[in-house]
């Protein structure tokens, strides 16, 4: 894909796809980001000004750069307007598979033919999502990882609705925008990173359930024996404990294996709304801000 031909459309405008939206931008698309929440997009609007600047006062970007970014990035409240000349449109809202659905119903409906259609989501495959598409042949997974705006690695599903073309095109696009793209050949739960990562969470939670270690000790190993930037506990605050909890309600539900659900610890921290970072305790503690 051509960024002086193409224009991308985001859907959701939360903290992946507004990133994801902006770092198209930088890299010389035309971007819209859809969500039909006002407020969702100044929130966006004024998180993507913060990075920038966090960026701007270490010298990592130019003033210019980030204002010929957000003069290609539009914001949007009708789903209409957003896909109806995308080249390439990526939805990124809820892990919620009827929201999905809907929303890739309407999506398919404004898009032009010949428009790659993505979903973001690691734990929901295309193919779920194949039934409400009109060719689904163009529809596949572009999985980028949280925060989009640095980490390279973006993996591209193809499902067996897939045609080759599209997961080609796919490629193409993430290789367009500087990131490293990982392209599966067949769908599986979780793809390929975040199945190893939860292999380490799983094994890290029994560890710790079982009276092994206490899961600072876990943390500190992982780190100093591994050479992980983060322990395992520390990452799991930092993505979200309630966002772990739903992929591994969405594992047990995709597997038919209720020993794939959440473990008794993250169960207790998300009914406690001890959700990590964002909430200021989960596993740890976290001094608010200033």
């Amino acid at each position: 894909m051509n960024p002086a031909e193409s224009k991308v459309a985001i859907c959701g405008a939360g903290t992946m796809g507004a990133q994801i939206a902006f770092h198209c931008a930088l890299k010389g698309y035309t971007v819209t980001l859809y969500d039909i929440d006002t407020d969702q997009l100044d929130r966006a609007d004024s998180l993507l000004h913060e990075l920038m600047e966090k960026k701007l006062s270490k010298g990592k970007i130019t003033q210019d750069e980030v204002d010929q970014a957000f003069a290609r990035l539009k914001y949007e409240t009708s789903l209409e307007e957003t896909c109806s000349n995308a080249s390439l449109i990526i939805e990124a809202i809820i892990e919620d598979l009827q929201a999905k659905k809907k929303l890739f119903s309407e999506i398919s409906s404004y898009a032009p033919k010949e428009a790659i259609l993505a979903t973001n989501s690691s734990s929901i495959v295309s193919s779920k999502l194949a039934s409400e598409v009109h060719d689904p042949s163009r529809l596949c997974n572009i999985h980028f990882f949280n925060p989009a705006l640095v980490l390279p690695l973006v993996e591209v599903v193809k499902g067996d609705h897939t045609s080759e073309n599209t997961v080609d095109r796919a490629v193409e696009f993430v290789e367009s925008i500087d990131k490293t793209p990982v392209r599966l050949e067949k769908e599986i739960f979780g793809f390929i990173t975040n199945r190893i990562l939860a292999a380490i969470f799983d094994e890290a939670i029994s560890l710790y359930e079982n009276g092994i270690a206490d899961f600072k000790q876990i943390d500190t190993a992982v780190k100093a024996g591994l050479n992980h930037p983060l322990g395992p506990f520390e990452l799991l605050d930092l993505t979200g404990i309630d966002v772990n909890y739903g992929i591994k309600v969405l594992e047990a539900e995709d597997s038919g294996d209720p020993s794939k659900g959440p473990s008794q610890t993250l169960t207790r921290l998300y009914q406690e709304g001890r959700l990590g970072r964002k909430s200021g305790q989960g596993f740890y503690v976290y001094e608010k801000e200033k």
